[in-house]
């Protein structure tokens, strides 16, 4: 059986926010790591674990290259101590938010270099990194005994991303379809629940969907500039990225974002036209759902993902 998490956009209401998902029945809240767009991740989380008391939580998705593998342990140590046993924590390359600030996505070599030295201070080995040597040295109740075992995924589509998963982590979160042979595979969806009747291009759901269409625009050029042609529009999309800055095209060019095929783009549809393809998903591998909106009245989204999943 499915289950059903939810991606909240990591701002001033998010605690709020998480509170209603735990209400609703949702298993999981998670939280992206975009500093360019929001609230910080840990500071984040932390609310979220003193406001809620049963559902899970965690950084869907952790960037290494923002914080040091010590920092970054003593971050998942400190939440364990707040909330035990709730804590989840997904790591990925960053093609998002290193975006947000110019960069790259990080390679799967330098995320594998991450996790490992992240992992092998939460078991309170001693870790070699960048030369020297780290240990969490924390005194006797300041953090939780050693080892702090908290589950760990890796998010990746590629084969290679999703091999990675398999050897080092406890889990896959696949940014495309399922894959096969995990005990977890969380696919993670972005889009909206139309209301019966209504269709992608009004305004509510455009609204809620440009933001969303536009990262599947950014990130096509990204991988193959000349597919970009084969979108709604993408032709002047395409022509417009061209004529500005690398570091205003995420901006810059979404006024050229055509939502008209959102229902194949994003995950996107009435409750019973994604209720179908919950039962899709799930037969081709998919062990849980992280739902997903842009942030546009997340607490709409999430009252109606609850009842597309039958949580209400």
């Amino acid at each position: 059986m499915l289950t059903y998490d939810f991606r909240l956009p990591p701002g001033p209401r998010t605690a709020e926010y998480a509170r209603l998902a735990e209400d609703l029945g949702f298993r999981a809240v998670w939280c992206p790591e975009i500093p360019a767009f929001g609230h910080d991740i840990w500071v984040t989380l932390a609310r979220i674990a003193e406001k809620t008391n049963r559902i899970k939580f965690g950084p869907a998705v952790l960037i290494p290259s923002y914080r040091h593998p010590m920092a970054q342990a003593s971050a998942i140590a400190t939440l364990e101590q707040i909330s035990p046993g709730r804590l989840i924590v997904g790591f990925g390359t960053g093609f998002t938010g290193r975006a947000g600030m110019g960069k790259k996505a990080l390679s799967l070599a330098s995320m594998r270099t991450h996790i490992m030295q992240v992992k092998a201070l939460l078991r309170g080995d001693v870790a070699e990194i960048d030369g020297g040597l780290a240990q969490i040295l924390a005194s006797d109740r300041w953090l939780p005994d050693r080892p702090i075992n908290v589950p760990i995924y890796v998010a990746g589509q590629g084969p290679k991303a999703r091999a990675l998963a398999k050897e080092i982590t406890d889990g896959l979160i696949s940014l495309g379809g399922p894959a096969e042979g995990f005990e977890t595979c969380l696919v993670s969806t972005n889009g909206t629940v139309l209301d019966d009747g209504e269709d992608v291009t009004s305004p509510r759901a455009a609204t809620a969907l440009k933001p969303i269409i536009a990262l599947a625009y950014h990130h096509r050029y990204t991988t193959d500039p000349e597919s970009v042609k084969t979108l709604p529009n993408g032709e002047a999309w395409l022509a417009s990225v061209e004529c500005v800055g690398e570091n205003v095209r995420q901006t810059e060019t979404a006024s050229f974002v055509d939502v008209s095929n959102a229902k194949q783009m994003s995950f996107t549809g009435t409750r019973e036209e994604l209720r179908e393809r919950l039962t899709q998903l799930e037969v081709r591998g998919a062990t849980g759902i992280i739902f997903g909106t842009s942030g546009y009245d997340v607490e709409r989204e999430l009252r109606a993902y609850a009842e597309v999943a039958g949580l209400r």
